[in-house]
């Protein structure tokens, strides 16, 4: 098994790449090299895959300027209400949502995301994504969508899902291993071979 090497500048990018970084120790890197701190776990391995290959210092994307000064906090809503760049969840939203879909509405991550990215629709548009995202979430059938980012997160599930005699902490020891080698983070059932 190779040894995880240190996260330093004189790090091969191709080993970089290959092996399991905490955010905190990108971000450290990031720090001390002078590279940005900001953004996602992905984009900060990103930002330093780049700077190993070739010594660019990437900068933080900027968000798109908002346009709108619509005032999601004291408007009057409805569903014709256009969704706006400046969209923010708040109170007078929720108030809004809670009113239109009874007492379980909740904010969660995918209507959050939706909102996010559907700016000119409306918020009866809104009312029918939220129906939708909450038919998929309770539908046990459907496998939870965990974004890439969440390795750890991909790899318990997985895990537990194919090895139902086993517990968590079977699961972590595994991922504790697995993580300090060469290549993906991916469950596989060899993995129980590791310990």
């Amino acid at each position: 098994m190779d040894k995880r090497p240190e996260l330093n500048s004189e790090i091969n990018p191709k080993d970089f790449k290959e092996f399991y970084w905490l955010k905190k120790e990108l971000m450290a890197f990031c720090k001390k090299e002078g590279l940005p701190v900001q953004g996602a776990k992905i984009e900060i391995s990103n930002r330093i895959e780049v700077y190993l290959k070739s010594g660019k210092i990437i900068s933080t994307i900027r968000k798109p300027k908002v346009t709108s000064n619509f005032d999601w906090a004291n408007a009057i809503l409805t569903k014709e209400t256009i969704i706006t760049d400046n969209y923010k969840n708040n109170e007078n939203v929720r108030a809004f949502f809670s009113k239109e879909l009874g007492r379980n509405f909740k904010f969660n991550i995918h209507f959050m995301k939706w909102m996010k990215e559907n700016a000119g629709k409306t918020l009866g548009d809104a009312i029918l994504a939220w129906k939708e995202i909450e038919i998929k979430r309770k539908n046990k059938n459907i496998k939870k969508e965990i974004a890439p980012q969440f390795e750890y997160n991909n790899y318990v599930r997985d895990f537990l899902a194919d090895n139902p005699n086993l517990t968590k902490a079977d699961a972590i020891r595994c991922w504790n291993i697995k993580r300090q080698m060469r290549g993906d983070n991916v469950y596989r059932k060899s993995d129980l071979k590791l310990e």
